[in-house]
């Protein structure tokens, strides 16, 4: 299918979007990865309020998400590249995840699939991560962007958190909108997603995400 901008926001209208949304955005994005929260926790985590139920390594999570996505929306205007993508990471996985920020040199194992990526190289993902930046559709290049970086798992972990915050660097730069799972659709994307881990084929999950995933507010005439 032809994938096209859903949404035409300037820039500015999109960080006020994601501002607008952040907790639900983090909220779903934890929920992604298994981090049982609900939405009032991750409010009330996201704002400082403590949560009994919820445990350290959960905290940690949900505050990293926040400072991840302060750090996209404080660099939007960077061209992405692999550190910028390096530096995601870090601050995704700071004091939860070994090594977060530099390039996986151990084997992984992926959840639902035998299916086990290639331990990455670094010049090869630069090469591949420029070869996406020229692509001309900015909602197809952050799509491609998210997806690329998924399954090639260049960290040792918080590699679907992410690849989703690379890929909304693009968007919301370009006033493309937010990629964002809905938790109705959780189910279906993670079968999705162990599909194009084991085909490498990402036309059916970016069409996937393209039509059920894509968040925005419909600005007109500036305002």
């Amino acid at each position: 299918m032809e994938i096209y901008n859903k949404y035409n926001m300037t820039t500015e209208q999109n960080i006020f979007t994601a501002k607008r949304n952040i907790v639900d955005y983090i909220w779903k994005s934890a929920n992604l990865e298994g981090i049982a929260v609900t939405y009032p926790e991750t409010d009330a985590i996201y704002n400082g309020i403590n949560v009994p139920n919820a445990s350290v390594e959960d905290i940690v999570a949900i505050n990293n998400l926040k400072h991840a996505w302060k750090f996209v929306l404080d660099n939007i205007d960077y061209p992405i590249d692999y550190p910028f993508i390096c530096k995601i990471n870090q601050h995704v996985g700071i004091n939860l995840i070994h090594n977060a920020g530099f390039i996986r040199g151990l084997p992984v194992k992926m959840g639902g699939t035998s299916w086990t990526p290639d331990i990455p190289i670094e010049s090869q993902i630069k090469e591949e991560i420029a070869n996406i930046v020229n692509i001309k559709n900015a909602t197809d290049r952050a799509l491609t962007m998210t997806f690329y970086c998924a399954r090639k798992q260049i960290f040792l972990d918080g590699n679907k958190r992410t690849a989703m915050l690379a890929g909304n660097q693009i968007m919301i730069a370009n006033g493309a909108g937010i990629i964002s799972v809905p938790i109705e659709h959780q189910l279906e994307f993670k079968n999705l997603l162990v599909k194009f881990y084991e085909t490498n084929d990402m036309n059916e999950i970016k069409s996937f995400v393209f039509n059920n995933c894509i968040d925005g507010i419909p600005f007109e005439n500036g305002q």
